[in-house]
């Protein structure tokens, strides 16, 4: 086991080798059919399939590295997608199809190394899938590991079928390390030739992109010019238009806080001198109306008395006449007693002339007198009550007409004043009307006088949109400065690259036998001192003068290029950014 794992890690070693070198020397995105890639994919399989266990199913017993290379989908989440493209890839139906597919993506993704080493750190897991003595299990997996660190500088664009990947045969082919040195030669400046080719054709094709780019850019730039020109020129119309508004705004603003002002002032003094008048007005009617409201009381008063006098002496009227209609009742009586006394007086003289004749005569008369004298009196007093009552009577329809008279009077009086006070009412109500309007006049003024705030309010904001506007036109008038400097320096740029253009286009890629000596150190080409081309420029320096890399263009990665080429790079780059 110890023999094979060693032989195995050697076989990984020699494929890394000539696949990395090829590559390099290639100088190009490698694809499925390069023969250093199908050697060092079969080599890979091998390494995987060492000490792998047998895994029993009905139809028999199956060895697949599929099982071990799912494990990363776990242990690596970014490795998700190519694990799903594998798993649902159309055309592949074996596991060792599946793992195939996955080993092809993970290459092209440059990440062999990282999801292996995930794996290698497991192998608690991968006691699972592989014997105690096989390669992943033992020193040789993390060595291989770091092997294929070295794997990132390739850059590969592998065509993947499912049907071809299910019937590969993992066979290795040795004859690709035992090549004849004669064959490595003519294989070389063929590869030299290629690479010569296809470095023209890029640079080439980059230049002609670079052109068309900057005069894209050009015209893009001369049109944002013109429509900035055009925006600017507008903005300024729109500027001064604002301008001339805003003066007329102003100038109105001035005529109408002015009226307005004027408006006020006398509107105030109006108003003041009405308040003033008012206020006399209505001091003389309160002293009025108190004087008219002390009278009012006052015969208020005296009428009330003379109701109640009058009340007193209807009293003494209806009094009166029940002690006259006691006295008519009295007096009424009296006749009857006086007639039933008269009666009986003739009764008695009947009586007397027929029983006592002269006798009694005598004796009747002293009867008769002074029941006479009683009649007489009655006759007197009735008289009397009489004449008292129709004097009574008469001094009660005398104060009766007086009190009806000055009750008259009190009622003119009392029209009259209701007249007053009617009058004092609506003029009291035609003041309270002024004044209400006057109101309604410091209203409207103080409305139009909020007016005059909102319009110097919005006048401000003009101002301030004016500002805005100036600031506008001051940062467009800058931008253009900017952009006809950008534009000055990509004409400027663009010069360059015509001048690099024609440059290059003088330059090839000088051939190795062509070179002797170093273009630069012209020292001596030998074994210790090797030959190296630029990839800029193509001629051929030793490592000491060809130690820079840069990033170019053409190339995916950094790339050896001289010391010359570095510093015009470098230079170049530097007015770039600048």
């Amino acid at each position: 086991m110890s023999i094979e794992r060693s032989n195995l890690l050697s076989m990984m070693k020699l494929s890394i080798k000539v696949l990395i070198q090829s590559s390099l020397s290639l100088g190009r995105t490698l694809d499925s059919e390069y023969p250093p890639l199908q050697q060092f994919f079969v080599v890979l399989e091998h390494c995987l399939k060492h000490g792998l266990k047998a895994k029993k199913s009905f139809i028999g017993q199956n060895k697949s590295i599929w099982g071990p290379l799912e494990l990363v989908e776990k242990l690596c989440p970014e490795s998700v997608n190519i694990a799903t493209s594998a798993r649902d890839m159309p055309g592949i139906k074996t596991g060792l199809g599946r793992a195939r597919a996955w080993l092809h993506l993970a290459l092209m993704q440059k990440k062999v190394a990282d999801y292996l080493k995930a794996l290698l750190d497991h192998k608690d897991l991968l006691s699972e899938f592989y014997d105690s003595g096989a390669l992943m299990m033992e020193e040789e997996g993390a060595v291989m590991g770091g092997l294929l660190v070295g794997l990132n500088v390739i850059d590969a664009n592998l065509c993947i079928k499912g049907e071809d990947l299910d019937s590969q045969v993992g066979v290795i082919d040795f004859s690709l390390y035992l090549k004849d040195p004669t064959l490595n030669l003519i294989d070389s400046k063929m590869t030299a030739i290629l690479d010569q080719k296809h470095y023209i054709e890029e640079l080439n094709r980059h230049l002609t992109g670079t052109v068309t780019d900057l005069q894209a850019k050009m015209d893009s730039l001369e049109k944002t010019n013109s429509k900035l020109v055009e925006e600017l020129t507008a903005a300024t119309d729109r500027i001064n238009s604002l301008q001339d508004e805003q003066e007329k705004l102003r100038m109105d603003n001035e005529s109408i806080l002015q009226s307005s002002q004027k408006k006020e002032e006398a509107a105030l003094q109006d108003s003041q001198v009405e308040l003033e008048t008012y206020k006399q007005t209505r001091q003389g009617l309160d002293e009025m109306y108190n004087v008219v409201w002390k009278q009012y009381k006052e015969e208020k008063r005296i009428r009330q008395e003379l109701e109640r006098e009058l009340e007193l002496q209807v009293g003494l009227k209806q009094e009166m006449e029940v002690a006259m209609k006691l006295l008519e009742k009295d007096t009424h009586e009296k006749q009857d007693t006086l007639a039933a006394l008269r009666l009986q007086l003739d009764q008695v003289k009947t009586l007397n002339l027929q029983m006592f004749h002269k006798a009694q005569v005598d004796a009747v008369s002293v009867l008769i007198a002074p029941v006479g004298c009683r009649l007489q009196d009655s006759e007197r007093q009735r008289k009397q009550s009489d004449q008292s009552d129709k004097d009574m009577k008469v001094e009660l329809d005398g104060k009766v007409e007086a009190l009806q008279k000055q009750l008259t009077d009190l009622d003119t009086l009392r029209l009259g004043l209701e007249s007053e006070l009617r009058a004092e009412r609506e003029q009291r109500q035609s003041l309270q009307r002024a004044l209400q309007r006057e109101q309604d006049n410091s209203v409207e003024l103080r409305t139009q006088l909020q007016q005059l705030q909102g319009l110097n309010s919005e006048l401000q904001d003009l101002k301030q949109e004016k500002q805005q506007l100036q600031q506008m036109c001051e940062q467009q008038e800058q931008a253009l400065q900017e952009m006809g400097l950008h534009l000055s320096q990509s004409k400027l740029k663009m010069e360059d690259f015509k001048e690099v253009n024609k440059a290059l286009k003088g330059h090839a890629w000088l051939k190795d036998d062509e070179a002797t000596q170093c273009k630069q150190c012209q020292k001596e080409f030998s074994i210790s001192r090797r030959k190296h081309h630029c990839r800029n420029c193509g001629d051929i320096y030793c490592n000491s003068c060809s130690s820079n890399e840069l990033a170019l263009p053409s190339y995916p990665r950094p790339v050896r290029v001289c010391d010359m080429c570095h510093s015009l790079l470098l230079r170049r780059s530097s007015s770039t950014a600048s």
